[in-house]
């Protein structure tokens, strides 16, 4: 088993959160796995971005506003 760091992206209406996340790849299975406590960290900051509660959203991970370039 090993374990790697890994950047995941999540994208809920004008905002991008950047989590940083850990996945465990296994000889067996299908790898990689994300670990239980950062997949509730996860669903934690969508809830968060989908309520529009961005102070909360960014105490786990760092938030971007998406602005569009052309209409």
């Amino acid at each position: 088993m090993k374990k790697r760091q890994h950047t995941k992206l999540l994208h809920e209406g004008q905002y991008v959160a950047e989590v940083d996340i850990e996945l465990i790849d296994m000889d067996k299975g299908w790898s990689p796995y994300l670990s239980l406590d950062d997949a509730y960290k996860l669903d934690d900051i969508r809830d968060a971005l989908r309520r529009g509660d961005v102070k909360s959203a960014s105490r786990l991970a760092r938030i971007f506003t998406l602005t569009p370039v052309t209409l």
